[in-house]
């Protein structure tokens, strides 16, 4: 009996959207990097991209736990000598709401260019409100 290897033309990708109201961020995020890697198909394969799309409304709605939302830190860097910004999480949700769902399920997900083909697949919208019907997302509860 030999090891399965998913072919191109094995690979179904489908769309699920995700309502992210009063869901923790933790949680949402693991389960995301979980269907954007593949890992609940039969099919799942290491080194091949057999995940689904996945579209995320209402972020802005996000939520941490305990002392998370002042306590936890934001690092970007402008290249230049001293050029290190930090902001909490707080304000963060406040300014650009998509970013921390973005930041948190890229960490989760392979480096190299399977992991930014991957992240490529998450659609992260602040409102509830989105483009993509036309692919027909069908609803995922996490």
């Amino acid at each position: 009996m030999g090891t399965y290897s998913a072919k191109p033309q094995d690979i179904k990708q489908d769309w699920f959207l995700v309502d992210a109201t009063d869901k923790v961020l933790g949680r949402v995020a693991t389960e995301i990097a979980h269907r954007l890697r593949g890992k609940h198909k039969t099919i799942y394969t290491p080194h091949m991209d057999t995940g689904d799309f996945i579209v995320v409304v209402n972020v802005e709605k996000l939520r941490v736990t305990g002392n998370k939302a002042e306590d936890k830190l934001y690092h970007r860097h402008s290249g230049y000598p001293g050029g290190l910004y930090t902001t909490n999480f707080t304000k963060l949700q406040a300014k650009h709401p998509e970013r921390i769902l973005q930041k948190a399920v890229k960490g989760m997900l392979p480096k190299g260019p399977l992991g930014y083909a991957m992240i490529k697949k998450l659609k992260v919208y602040a409102g509830g409100t989105h483009p993509h019907e036309a692919q027909q997302p069908r609803a995922l509860e996490i």
